[in-house]
Parts: structure tokens; C-alpha cells; sequence
């Protein structure tokens, strides 16, 4: 899915913009711009998880940066687990690539993005990065301030069917 008018799809409180989402290949990552970090949409029972990140005190969906000699899928798997506790019931699915143009520099970067389910909730315990989660059905109100670009992405993501998230 992307934007067929160059109008982003999604711009935060920081000028940070989400321009296109682009399914794929997994191992075939776009060349125009680097591909730094990985999120994840882990679904249970029709809501996803959300993380609420310390620094920048927003509801985000877990992820972060690709560490040297890992993997797309490996950075996420591992991103998960350290900032929520949680952990999928059945290997995360890739979903695709999001392409931002991050402020105030206005680089291009991509963020590859997976999904997943979970069979039960694990007990989540405060860390140094996230100080709680939800399990958010994209449509209720969470205390305090919820990421734009996260939550068009979880959207992107939700179950559609028995048969799991958007392929």
C-alpha cells in the first residue's frame, strides 16, 4: 500500500512522516534508504500491543534498531521480548516496509515491519526503556500520547481474518 499522490500517510507530532508502506520480500529489503530498525504488531484476542517508551512518553508499537549482524526478523523478535516481556505463540510474519522521512533532517530511512499473535500475556515488568503496555484495540483511549505513525501501522497489521494480520 502506498501513497499514490506523494501525500504521506501518516505524520507525528515531530514532523517525523510515514510517505509509503510497500509489501514484499522479506530478503529483499528497498536499496534507495537504509533499513535501520523493525517493529512489531503483536495481536491477542483483536488488540495489539503497545509499549509506552520512557524517553519520548508516547504509546508505540515494540521495535527498534537492526544490531550489527542481525537480521530484519531477529531485531524484532529481540525487541519485543526486551520491551514488552511478550512473545509470539508462532514466528512473527513479515508484513513489509514502511518508509519514513524523519525530522528535523529529513532522511530517509525504513523500518521493516512484522506481526504477530500471542496465545497468553505474559506478566510485563517496568525496564529502563518501557514503563507499561496495553493491549489496544485502535479504536479506546489510552492514557496519554499515542504515536501516529504506530498506530496507522498497527492498522495496517490487523487481523482480517481467522487466517492472521495483512499478508
Amino acid at each position: 500500500m502506498a501513497s499514490s499522490d506523494d501525500r504521506p500517510l501518516a505524520i507525528d507530532d515531530r514532523g517525523n512522516t510515514l510517505l509509503s508502506f510497500t509489501q514484499g520480500e522479506e530478503g529483499t529489503p528497498p536499496g534507495d534508504a537504509p533499513l535501520p530498525a523493525a517493529l512489531v504488531a503483536l495481536w491477542c484476542s483483536g488488540r495489539v500491543l503497545m509499549v509506552f517508551d520512557r524517553y519520548r512518553q508516547s504509546w508505540e508499537l515494540p521495535g527498534g534498531r537492526i544490531e550489527y549482524g542481525e537480521t530484519p526478523r531477529q531485531a524484532a523478535t529481540r525487541e519485543l521480548l526486551e520491551e514488552s516481556g511478550q512473545e509470539p505463540h508462532e514466528p512473527l510474519r513479515f508484513i513489509g516496509y514502511a518508509r519514513f522521512v524523519l525530522a528535523p533532517d529529513q532522511r530517509a530511512e525504513y523500518l521493516a515491519v512484522f506481526a504477530g499473535h500471542c496465545a497468553g500475556v505474559r506478566a510485563f515488568q517496568a525496564n529502563e526503556e518501557t514503563a507499561a503496555i496495553r493491549w489496544w484495540d485502535l479504536l479506546e483511549g489510552l492514557p496519554g500520547h499515542v504515536q501516529s505513525l504506530d498506530s496507522y501501522i498497527a492498522a495496517l497489521t490487523r487481523p482480517t481474518s481467522l487466517n492472521g494480520p495483512l499478508r
